[in-house]
């Protein structure tokens, strides 16, 4: 276990450390764009995204998972060296297509793998700590990401920045290799027995996960409060406009935006501690994240940005233990493909959010626009306890 939790942790962590995280929404800016373009190819990223997003969570169910995290990393190298040779709006929105197809083709793919792996083993129960510690080493690589983006920046400009990021990706796709390959829970060995072609077996596993979702009303409700909880983090792409309206300089920028990242790790590293939280509990925590949020907001400076990275590490806990529990009560028979929906869904969400922020900012300054955003949270808190599932003692199965 403790090998495995390190080649996931290693994985999901260099692929964050991407110091342009830090500063591309200013790198946007620095080239023409004002708020409503930047939101538009935040939209864009987010309809590719979910346009691919359950199509390729079948894939994930039908080949090879390793695979298309091989070609989720090549794409994300793609995303970005576009970015950097073709500096303009329309080669930043191409930047964002290969990025969205790339998260989608990991997102519920790594999931998916994970699980099934512990499941192998007959440990499904660590799946939230593995997962909280992976993510709270994404978190971490952000944080010390963006702290690194300030010198780089003062070294060499966007251009050495980017550069780095690059090759990052690069090293990152060498990691796929490390992680492990087990059979998938839906009687994989049988449907190939039956001889039945990669197209049969998609449309087999498209059918399976999509069919899960509409007649089992616990599996549904588990996705909508995963993907609800996991749009809620599509407020950072914003963090850097907010520190510069603020009065940061842009050196200074990315060590704001990392105060939300130390706040993140913390929430995602105890994800193993909270696993068991109940429904009330879940929701009481998403109501005084999002407060914490709004406030700091209003608030901005360093005090501001705490209270941001405080409320956003909760809320960062609840998705993870939203999506544990997802894993733990659908019947894996096409897990990736139902993980992906969560994707769709949250992606969907996320539209809602940028179409919000490009629209209010002709009226709304950054700091009004983040805590009127995260108004909506207010309403999933109180939902939550009859959207999450009990949690599942250790060693049994959900009765079907």
């Amino acid at each position: 276990m403790t090998s495995l939790s390190a080649r996931v942790v290693a994985y999901a962590s260099v692929r964050e450390f991407v110091p342009l995280y830090g500063l591309y929404a200013l790198l946007f800016e620095d080239h023409g764009l004002d708020t409503r373009s930047i939101s538009s190819l935040f939209v864009l990223w987010s309809v590719v995204a979910f346009v691919s997003e359950v199509p390729s969570g079948a894939w994930a169910d039908t080949v090879s998972r390793r695979g298309l995290l091989f070609g989720s990393g090549a794409l994300l190298t793609a995303a970005f060296t576009m970015w950097l040779v073709w500096p303009g709006y329309w080669g930043f929105a191409l930047g964002f297509v290969l990025w969205g197809i790339s998260e989608s083709m990991k997102s519920g793919t790594f999931e998916a793998l994970v699980y099934d792996e512990l499941v192998a083993r007959g440990c499904e129960h660590r799946y939230a700590a593995i997962m909280g510690y992976a993510n709270a080493g994404e978190m971490t690589c952000v944080f010390v990401a963006i702290l690194t983006a300030a010198p780089l920046f003062e070294l060499g400009g966007y251009a050495l920045v980017g550069w780095v990021s690059v090759a990052i990706t690069v090293v990152d796709i060498a990691l796929v290799g490390t992680l492990p390959a087990a059979p998938k829970v839906e009687e994989a060995d049988e449907i190939a027995g039956r001889g039945d072609t990669v197209l049969v077996r998609y449309m087999s596993s498209l059918r399976a996960g999509t069919s899960e979702i509409r007649t089992d009303r616990v599996v549904r409700r588990s996705v909508v409060l995963a993907a609800a909880l996991l749009a809620c983090l599509a407020f950072d792409e914003y963090f850097a406009l907010l520190a510069r309206e603020s009065g940061a300089e842009t050196g200074f920028v990315p060590v704001l935006v990392a105060l939300t990242a130390v706040g993140q790790v913390v929430g995602a590293a105890t994800a193993g501690r909270t696993a068991t939280m109940s429904g009330r509990t879940m929701g009481a925590v998403v109501i005084v994240g999002s407060a914490l949020i709004a406030g700091g907001a209003l608030a901005g400076g360093i005090a501001g940005f705490t209270a941001i990275g405080v409320g956003y590490g909760a809320l960062h806990n609840t998705a993870i233990v939203a999506e544990a529990r997802l894993q733990d009560t659908m019947s894996g028979r096409a897990r990736a493909t139902v993980s992906s929906v969560v994707g769709l869904t949250s992606e969907v969400l996320s539209v809602a959010v940028f179409a919000a922020y490009a629209i209010g900012s002709l009226w709304l300054p950054m700091a009004a626009l983040v805590a009127v955003t995260v108004l909506p949270l207010v309403g999933l808190g109180v939902v939550a306890p009859r959207l999450l599932p009990a949690a599942r003692p250790a060693g049994t199965e959900r009765e079907r």
